[in-house]
């Protein structure tokens, strides 16, 4: 039992393993075709048979090649809500969010949604892809969001989650463009470390009302509790 008196996560099972292991297998699948074929050049048939899976299970997991390439970012995402939802309930919303940002230390974590962007900003079949991916981020923050507020959701409370959803949202994207202007196609380590450094400085900014000439501080957050049994 945790501190805050929360239990343990149960260990998944050996199905829900073999289950996560197939939808990875599709998103690697997929990627790999993407790379080396280029948008719009393979079929789900062809990411089912790289994947060593029939067409139907596909289906079971995706519903078109889009949706596969859309979830190559999903791992990066939720990461960061694992670390949002290990921040104190009562730090404010952009700071937990920051931190768990910071919580990732690893900079090649961000390495699948950098290049999903990357490869998107080469294609304008991509942008399917890139709407599906943002749209699926929009609703994880909504539904942490949530978490945090008391009202229910016709209240007042659905404005602000919404609201700030869409800030976040916005500010990743801005996170991603700069990067992308700065570095292009390039995901080396220190590449990727400046992606995740400018996603850091986006929510800060946010954070901050985004005041004019402002620069983004050092960011400290409070230690966060501790999830051990």
């Amino acid at each position: 039992m945790s501190i805050d008196g929360t239990p343990p996560a149960a260990t998944p099972s050996r199905r829900e393993l073999n289950k996560a292991a197939t939808r990875q297998a599709i998103t690697d699948a997929a990627l790999a075709l993407l790379r080396t074929r280029g948008p719009g050049s393979f079929t789900v048939e062809d990411i089912a048979d790289a994947a060593g899976i029939s067409r139907r299970t596909f289906f079971n997991y995706f519903s078109s090649t889009d949706a596969a390439l859309a979830s190559v970012t999903h791992g990066f995402l939720d990461n960061a809500i694992q670390q949002f939802r290990l921040r104190p309930a009562d730090e404010p919303i952009l700071q937990s969010a920051q931190a768990a940002l910071i919580a990732l230390a690893d900079p090649m974590t961000v390495a699948p949604l950098a290049e999903l962007f990357t490869l998107t900003q080469q294609s304008a079949l991509m942008s399917h892809s890139e709407l599906e991916a943002w749209e699926h981020c929009t609703e994880q923050i909504i539904a942490v969001a949530r978490e945090r507020v008391a009202g229910p959701e016709d209240s007042e409370d659905e404005l602000y989650v919404r609201a700030l959803a869409g800030a976040v949202i916005s500010c990743g994207k801005a996170a991603l463009e700069v990067w992308f202007t700065r570095r292009g196609a390039d995901l080396s380590p220190a590449s990727l470390a400046e992606l995740r450094q400018l996603l850091i400085d986006a929510m800060s900014l946010l954070g901050s009302g985004f005041t004019a000439g402002s620069t983004p501080a050092p960011f400290r957050p409070a230690p966060s509790a501790s999830v051990s049994s």
